[in-house]
């Protein structure tokens, strides 16, 4: 996955200053951190009547979920990277869905898939073998 081409997908994340030196799995993580905060904006508009603030809040959110179907490595990824794109074509659905019907309830299934798979994401760097430190020459 090309975690920095997803994040210039996504455009105005809050991105804080240590984006530069993040890996991969921080950028994910930090777009699904931005996608779930749009999500849970959004449910505050709709619960305010705030159509445009809704309406931008998940514009914002489906602009994240296709930086994120974008940046996915098909060569690489096998089964796991189709299955994502599938779930990332599902959520945008779902996301025009909640948008032309006020739709709760779609809003909360697609917060909950988007929580499990960032808290997924969480778990990635505790899979990864540490690099082995350089070794030291003899003086």
């Amino acid at each position: 996955m090309n975690a920095h081409r997803a994040l210039n997908s996504y455009g105005s994340v809050k991105v804080v200053a240590g984006v530069a030196t993040a890996n991969n799995v921080e950028l994910i993580m930090m777009l699904f951190d931005g996608l779930i905060e749009s999500l849970s904006l959004a449910r505050g508009h709709i619960q305010h009547g705030s159509i445009e603030l809704k309406s931008r809040a998940l514009q914002r959110a489906s602009r994240i979920v296709l930086g994120l179907q974008n940046a996915l490595d098909h060569e690489r990824g096998g089964d796991l990277a189709r299955n994502l794109a599938d779930l990332y074509t599902y959520v945008v659905r779902r996301i025009i869905d909640i948008n032309a019907y006020n739709d709760l309830k779609a809003l909360d299934e697609v917060s909950s898939m988007m929580i499990e798979i960032r808290n997924a994401w969480q778990q990635v760097p505790a899979l990864v073998p540490a690099p082995a430190a350089p070794a030291r020459m003899a003086s």
